[in-house]
């Protein structure tokens, strides 16, 4: 007998939970830059890794099923571009500096914000409109987009119009 594919929605809710426990850790390293700056190299590209993956996956499979998704993907859409700005300003910082915490206290900021938008509304339409079938073929989709872009890798962190993104892809 196969094992089940994993669920989508079980998938971002689990990232979702790595992301406020990683923030959390963060926030206690703060007079430890050397460990700060390598768990926060990690959760960053964890984050673009997430975002490109829903993108890529969940957003537009949104779109398909769930009526009148378009104002709350094109949310969620920004949400992704001002984690990104975060990522972009802590990056741009010396690491440590009062300038790199700011940077990512932005992202945290962001990021709870688009947590708290997709588990309230995005998730929960999705679990409505999709079956089982579904979400568990884009739940390996999105996991294998994940797994080809370790660390992020190849992904740019650029921001997507979310205008565009609901034109391309709704």
């Amino acid at each position: 007998m196969t094992e089940p594919q994993p669920d989508i929605v079980r998938l971002i809710l689990a990232d979702h939970e790595v992301f406020r426990a990683r923030f959390a850790d963060l926030a206690d390293l703060r007079d430890d830059p050397r460990a700060a700056t390598a768990l926060w190299g990690e959760l960053a590209a964890h984050l673009e890794a997430h975002a490109s993956a829903e993108e890529e996956n969940f957003y537009p499979a949104l779109l398909k099923r769930a009526d009148d998704s378009e104002d709350e993907t094109k949310d969620a859409i920004g949400d992704h571009d001002e984690i990104r700005q975060g990522i972009r300003r802590a990056a741009a910082a010396e690491a440590g500096s009062d300038e790199w915490w700011a940077g990512i206290q932005d992202t945290r900021d962001a990021n709870d914000e688009h947590l708290a938008e997709e588990e309230r509304d995005d998730l929960p339409d999705f679990l409505r409109a999709a079956s089982v079938e579904e979400r568990q073929s884009l739940g390996a989709r999105f996991q294998r987009f994940k797994d080809e872009h370790p660390w992020a890798a190849g992904l740019d962190y650029a921001d997507k119009d979310p205008d565009e993104f609901v034109a391309e892809n709704g």
